[in-house]
Formats: C-alpha cells, structure tokens, sequence
C-alpha cells in the first residue's frame, strides 16, 4: 500500500455506462490541464463495478473521445475496478480486522436485497476539508450512521473502491462535479480508516442547461460524439468547456490548449452552475475555424461535403477551392455544408441554375429594365482582361450606384445564383470566371427574351 508522492497527480474515473458526456469531457479537461500545469500527471481508470450496465462499447466511446479531445494519459496505467476485486477484499479484512468495519445482518431484507452487508463503523465526528471553490467545508457525519461500503468481501461498493483506488495511486488533488461533493465526508472518513491521506479537494459547478436543469438528453446533444460528428473542431470543444465554470479575469475568451495550461488557475472556478449555450459553442467554433490553415479546411470541409457536389458535372477542384472563403464565411460548423448543399447553396457554382424569368426582374422594374442592365453588363465584363471579384466591383459600382444597385445587381445576381439568398454578383462572378459568367447572363436574357 503506496505513501503519497508529492508530485500532482489527478485522475479520471468515468462508468463506462454510456458514451462520453461533456460534463465528463469538462472534467477531464479540468484535471488534465491543471496536472500538465504543475508537471504532473492525470491517471485513468474505469469505474465500472456495475456489471449489468458497463459495456466494452461505453470504453471505447469514451477513450476515442479523449484523445480526440487531445487528452493524453499513461495507457500503461490504466486499470478497472472490476480486475481489482482481490485489492478491495484485502482492504475490507483488514478494516474488519481492527474493528473499522463489519459484517452486518440486516433485519429489514428488501426485494433483492441482501440479508449481511458490510457497514463502515461511523465514529460520528465532525469531518472538515477545504475545498478550492468554496473554502472551508465541515460537516458532521453522525447523520450518515454506518454506512454500507460493500455488499459482500467480492463485492465493494464505490465509496470503499474510490478510496483504495486514489490511496494505491498516489492521487493529490480529486477534481469533481459538485455532484460529488456529498460524497466526501464518508470518503474522508474511510480515509482515515485505511491510514489514507486526504487529498485537496475541488468541487466544480455543474454544466447546466438554458433552463438551469442538469444537462440532459432532452436539452439536445450531450455527448462529445455528437458534437464530433456535427462537425465542431475539438480544439473548440475544449475551448469552450473550459470557460463552463472557470474565466482568467480578462477579455480572452479564445485559446488554445498550450494557452490554457499557461493560464489555468484552480482558485479562479466560479461557484455558480455553468450554462452550456449551443450559440456559444457555435461561435467559439467559429472563431477557431478562422485560424485554420486553407489546407486543413478544406480537407474537413471535404468530409462533409455531399457526393451529390462532387459527382456534378461541372465540379472542379478549381473551383472548388474558389467557393472556400465563401463556405468559411457562413459555417459555424462543418455540418452545416451539408445543409447548405441541401439548401441548394452549393450546387450553382457547378451548374446552370434553374428559375422562373420573372424572378430576374426587380422589384417594380419591368423586363425591359432588366434586359437593358444585363446588356450592360455583358458589355462591360467583356472589357475586363483579368475578372476578380474585385475588379468586376470596381467596374460596376459606379454604373449601378447611377441607375439604381437593386435594378442592376438583383437580375445580374439571380442571373448567376437563382437563388434569392446568396452572395454577392461580384463574388459569384470572381468564382465563376468570365467565361461562365456572361454565359449565365446571356441565358437570362434569353429568358427574359
């Protein structure tokens, strides 16, 4: 049975009773994060004494989701409660052995319940800690009574495992949900039992949804796979999880994971519960997509690219890479590429767009108006050598500030997109290229004709 080393060390122990929760995820971060600060480490082990509803699909969720996360432990130390049954029976004999602990025969024996259990022998004393969020804690434990602390010598229950687990690895410092704050008594209690030192405590506030509840399924999505699939970067994940519950006391609200473990600080966790806002998370995403390399985006905007883009006849690789900045500038996640294809949004950079003549028109304009700009137009496009967004702007503006932006711009736009949302005619133009471009208007003409 090890001493405390004075190196931190924290620790992470999920159930593997479902896919990794981001309350979870924030956790991680948390004890991660501060042990990298202080050149220490976070250890792992699994939690996964309930046998019915701990499934090896739960572990892998939840192993494959940190280290997309970039949370990187020692696998080699990694262990679970249930290989670790022979270690808990030694600890409950020797705890029954000096009088600490015993076996109880219980006169009401509930459905399903057990006639002898092992109880702690409370010795009803004040307990106090001090707690990095909230001070100084002291509660008096005579209320808990003895407490069950296994169900049999083969079957210890998790306030006995949890104590053994951190005392055999050294833990330091135990980072929490607040959640499990009404766990510490009795686990300090067992502590001292088992000649166990107490390590510091940090409780943090709970990820609370819009309405202040507990964040559930019912709030939308909970686990960190979901958000990987809807395309949310994990540096922004962590970014954001970070800044439920803890904030550096300045302006900063992007980091990066190395920023994070520079500025981290424990006594800087808010008491109150973290509101996790979707709008929030969308716009820290965003503002981490912006630094993407060119490279790097396109390669994720590929993966969620439909094959319906793709297989299109008029797709490039050219052109693609054109319509980037564009699709840069209306995601907030990867996903919603997907919805723009589905919106339509996508497909008029490829090929003609279909839509009704009269939609060319502007406003009160009448067909002959709209003839007479896209002329115009053509005349003046045909004019420029090299066609840029930019230049066909600089061409253009002064004609269409003239004779009226909406009358010549809308029919030139819809000309190009057939879309009454999209962007810009000079934009969809520096995209399309010259060629493509008066095409497109000497079809709508042909319409409009």
């Amino acid at each position: 049975m090890n001493s405390q080393s004075k190196k931190i060390i924290t620790r992470l122990p999920p159930s593997p009773t479902g896919n990794l929760h981001v309350g979870t995820a924030r956790t991680a971060l948390f004890n991660y994060i501060f042990a990298k600060q202080n050149s220490g480490e976070m250890l792992f082990r699994f939690e996964d004494t309930d046998r019915e509803r701990s499934k090896k699909e739960f572990e892998d969720n939840i192993l494959e989701g940190l280290e997309w996360l970039g949370i990187d432990f020692d696998k080699s130390k990694m262990f679970k409660q249930s290989e670790r049954s022979d270690l808990y029976k030694e600890y409950l004999e020797k705890m029954i052995a000096e009088d600490k602990a015993y076996v109880s025969k219980e006169t009401e024996v509930k459905e399903g319940g057990r006639s002898e259990v092992i109880r702690f022998k409370n010795p009803n004393k004040k307990v106090v800690f001090e707690d990095s969020v909230r001070g100084k804690i002291e509660i008096d434990t005579t209320d808990l009574g003895d407490f069950i602390i296994a169900k049999s010598l083969e079957e210890p229950l998790y306030h006995l495992t949890v104590v053994v687990d951190d005392f055999e690895i050294g833990v330091t410092h135990v980072i929490r949900g607040d959640d499990g704050l009404s766990n510490t008594p009795r686990q300090i209690l067992i502590q001292e039992a088992v000649g166990a030192p107490t390590p510091k405590y940090t409780h943090l506030p709970l990820v609370l949804a819009s309405d202040r509840s507990k964040l559930s399924k019912r709030h939308g999505a909970v686990s960190v796979d979901e958000y990987r699939k809807m395309g949310y970067l994990p540096e922004a994940i962590v970014n954001y999880l970070m800044l439920l519950g803890w904030n550096p006391g300045t302006d900063q609200e992007i980091f990066t994971t190395k920023e994070l473990i520079e500025q981290f600080d424990l006594n800087k966790i808010q008491k109150g519960g973290a509101i996790f806002s979707l709008e929030k998370l969308g716009w820290v995403n965003k503002e981490h997509i912006k630094k993407m390399s060119d490279e790097d985006f396109k390669q994720k905007v590929l993966e969620f690219l439909p094959e319906e883009i793709t297989n299109l006849n008029g797709y490039s690789d050219d052109k693609f890479n054109k319509i980037l900045p564009v699709i840069k500038e209306r995601i907030e996640k990867f996903e919603d590429v997907k919805i723009m294809e589905e919106e339509g949004e996508l497909v008029y950079y490829f090929e003609n767009p279909e839509y009704e003549k009269e939609k060319l028109v502007w406003k009160e304009d009448g067909p002959d108006v709209a003839i007479k700009h896209l002329n115009k137009i053509i005349e003046m496009l045909d004019e420029i050598d090299n066609l840029t967004a930019e230049n066909v702007k600089e061409k253009l503006w002064d004609y269409a500030s003239e004779e009226g932006r909406g009358s010549v711009l809308w029919p030139m736009r819809y000309s190009l997109s057939g879309k009454d949302r999209s962007p810009d005619p000079f934009t969809l133009a520096g995209i399309l290229g010259k060629e493509e471009t008066i095409n497109r208007l000497k079809l709508a003409l042909e319409k409009l004709n």
